[in-house]
């Protein structure tokens, strides 16, 4: 079988250069050390079991398990017995371009933006399928690999629909009706787009109402409603996430990192990074790149898990 679209440099997985998305079928049949990547990662437990270790917990996997991991999240497999995964894989360009509609569906939302950055879950969100979703799910996530050997140019389109079916089947599985069961308001969209379009500006919860014509508390209850965080909260973890990928990218010092997100006094950002990785700026770059001279576009190849 063609080996899939991904490379690694020590523990830093990357999509290869020019691939939006694939999928594939894994066997973990040694446990898998703890890893990290800079692409969207979504996992369908087929077969087998194991544990998954990461920051938000470690919890035993069996069939019909799925998780969903953020950009820039450390994870890996232990106790692996024949663990058989349908791994399904995407980078963040594609969300902010072709997936953009995304935002404002208010399930995808959830699924993709906003639920893995909650507080419990660290950029980790788990769910389960039932047998009739997961059987749907493999049939989209079969679609997506045969188009592996295909001319990318030419199947553009079929990879975004055979993904977005795929997503929105998994998002009706995770729907969370505490965020997703109304209506959302056309203010909390705006005040995500103002927050990550200017993650270095130093935004408070007032200048932003003001900016959205609102006040603050009312701010807040919508955003929360929507999203499952305050706005300022919700902020704080998106720039842990930007400089989780310039960590892992560039060679820019830190200090200069935490003045790019956001966070210029680096005692804050030391213990606003930590806070939500659990390793300080300086360890999770050492950790996951093992060279100051890696950059996007930059691969060593690694041997990866069997592929079924």
């Amino acid at each position: 079988m063609e080996e899939p679209p991904v490379d690694s440099y020590g523990t830093l997985v990357h999509l290869v250069e020019g691939s939006l998305a694939f999928a594939g079928r894994y066997l973990h049949d040694v446990d898998r050390p703890v890893h990290t990547h800079s692409f969207f990662e979504v996992v369908v437990v087929i077969g087998g079991r194991g544990v998954h270790n990461c920051l938000a917990r470690r919890e035993e996997l069996g069939v019909g398990d799925v998780l969903l991991l953020r950009p820039g999240v450390w994870h890996g497999y232990e106790d692996c017995e024949d663990l058989e995964i349908y791994n399904c894989c995407f980078s963040a360009d594609l969300l902010r371009r072709e997936l953009a509609w995304t935002r404002e569906d208010p399930l995808l939302g959830h699924l993709l933006w906003t639920l893995p950055y909650t507080a419990e879950r660290r950029g980790v969100l788990t769910t389960r399928l039932d047998p009739a979703a997961m059987a749907e799910c493999i049939g989209h996530l079969d679609a997506l690999g045969n188009l592996r050997h295909r001319p990318a140019n030419l199947h553009h389109g079929e990879v975004i629909g055979w993904l977005s079916l795929f997503l929105n089947r998994l998002a009706r599985a995770a729907g969370d009706s505490r965020v997703s069961g109304g209506e959302q308001h056309p203010a909390v969209l705006d005040a995500l787009r103002l927050m990550e379009a200017r993650p270095a500006y130093r935004w408070t919860l007032t200048e932003l109402a003001l900016e959205l014509h609102l006040a603050p508390g009312y701010l807040v209850r919508i955003f929360k409603a929507a999203t499952g965080l305050p706005p300022m909260a919700y902020l704080s973890r998106f720039r842990a996430e930007l400089a989780a990928d310039r960590l892992l990218h560039t060679d820019e010092p830190i200090s200069r990192i935490g003045e790019a997100v956001g966070w210029p006094d680096q005692n804050y950002f030391a213990r606003r990074f930590k806070s939500h990785y659990g390793l300080s700026a300086t360890d999770y770059r050492s950790r996951f790149t093992r060279s100051r001279s890696i950059k996007k576009g930059q691969f060593v190849k690694e041997t990866l898990p069997r592929v079924r």
